[in-house]
């Protein structure tokens, strides 16, 4: 088992930063690929960003590219995301994913590829 827990999230206005971290623990953080994904009312999950075990693979949604960028570091069994000139549109729960997978690209944007989830952290910007 893994357990992922989320922070960073909050209220921010139009155009500010945030920087979500989860810290794996459990089972070696190094082992999986991680993901971030966004669930705003009334929508399905979306991906928003997911990166390899090493961390030299990564890939971030369209909406998002430019503006969010995830990283990680083993040492520290924590995956972040760094959210910048946010709209109001990034409004959302934000929830990390650990995934035991070992292929790349289309596979890391389905929510069926990750195999532990966490809690969710609240991401609202404001107009």
């Amino acid at each position: 088992q893994v357990q992922l827990v989320e922070s960073g999230g909050g209220l921010v206005q139009t155009g500010g930063s945030l920087r979500l971290s989860c810290v794996a623990s459990g089972r070696t953080f190094s082992n999986y690929v991680m993901g971030w994904f966004r669930q705003a009312p009334g929508k399905e999950r979306e991906f928003v960003a997911g990166i390899s075990r090493n961390g030299g693979v990564k890939y971030h949604a369209d909406s998002v590219k430019g503006r969010f960028t995830i990283s990680r570091d083993n040492a520290k069994n924590t995956v972040y995301l760094q959210m910048n000139s946010l709209k109001p549109e990034d409004t959302a729960v934000y929830y990390c994913a650990a995934s035991a997978a070992t292929t790349y690209g289309s596979s890391w944007y389905r929510e069926s590829t990750y195999d532990y989830w966490g809690q969710g952290t609240q991401v609202t910007v404001s107009s």
